[in-house]
């Protein structure tokens, strides 16, 4: 799964292209994460206070919240109670998507701290995955808009790459070459978030309905007016949208560029759907600049 250090790696990659310098590697985030006091000792009490807790579980639980705003755009289209994202049109061969997603997955740590708030962060490093296709997402945060996030770039691959230049390379191309938004500035740093979701268990579907909410991101190709048309979503959307598995294929239809009835989705031509699974993990500016400061005062692992 993603990690913290991804997620840290991502914003280093972005700060030292705009700040022109040379950034600091995946490993040397990873070994000074591993030192940087991390707020083990804080009362559990007082973390309690600042997100709801659920009967049973031992860390503090937030309700997940729609983290793309932007998603919304399709499904209120479709239907004026709902929300949804930006149609893209993208080709089935092409290896580089955009997507909106949610950047943290409901299941992928069972709690979401609001931004700057991860009182008991630790290392994730059990197994590591050295390869792997991956996408990563910046969104902008608003805490005292009706829509704390809105999604800033989103790209990703569906190649296997390996981590610190796959990391690197998609953290500038989704800030830097979302052709759905201009390209984030320096200045704007302390306003973003970035999640970091690593892709597994790619299967195709038997058929549209062949995937579980909540559990698999989905990746469609179809032939509409001899086109084809081509999208994903990542696990997270569906269920932070409240969809079901109906709605969320003819938004990503929507999102592909099919204008077609809704009613109709079944009627396009050999539609096809992969499955697949990734659990996000996402870290705010100011725990990038606060980890950031620590290394340059002389942190453990720098080197």
């Amino acid at each position: 799964m993603a990690t913290v250090e991804h997620c840290l790696y991502c914003f280093e990659a972005l700060s030292a292209s705009l700040e022109k310098r040379s950034p600091m590697s995946l490993y040397q985030v990873q070994t000074s994460w591993d030192s940087y006091p991390k707020g083990l000792d804080e009362d559990d009490s007082e973390v309690e206070t600042s997100s709801a807790a659920e009967p049973g579980d031992s860390e503090p639980v937030s309700r997940p919240t729609p983290r793309h705003p932007s998603v919304q755009r399709i499904a209120d289209n479709r239907n004026s109670s709902r929300s949804s994202g930006s149609s893209t049109p993208a080709s089935s061969s092409s290896n580089s998507l955009s997507v909106e997603s949610a950047a943290s997955t409901p299941g992928s740590s069972g709690s979401y701290s609001p931004v700057g708030l991860h009182p008991r962060r630790t290392s994730q490093r059990g197994g590591e995955i050295t390869e792997s296709p991956l996408f990563v997402t910046w969104n902008t945060i608003e805490p005292s808009s009706q829509h704390p996030r809105s999604l800033r770039g989103c790209i990703g691959t569906f190649e296997s790459l390996p981590i610190a230049s796959g990391l690197a390379s998609y953290a500038l191309t989704s800030a830097l070459q979302d052709h759905r938004f201009s390209p984030i500035s320096l200045r704007e740093l302390p306003t973003l978030e970035v999640s970091v979701t690593l892709l597994t268990d790619f299967e195709p579907c038997k058929d549209a309905m062949d995937w579980e909410l909540g559990i698999h991101g989905l990746r469609i190709s179809f032939y509409a007016r001899n086109k084809r048309y081509g999208a994903c979503y990542l696990p997270d959307v569906a269920v932070e949208q409240g969809w079901d598995k109906e709605e969320t294929i003819v938004s990503l239809m929507r999102k592909a560029g099919w204008s077609g009835k809704k009613e109709k989705w079944t009627e396009v031509g050999d539609l096809k759907c992969v499955r697949f699974q990734g659990k996000a993990e996402s870290a705010g500016w100011d725990e990038y600049k606060n980890w950031k400061e620590w290394v340059e005062k002389g942190g453990e692992g720098k080197n």
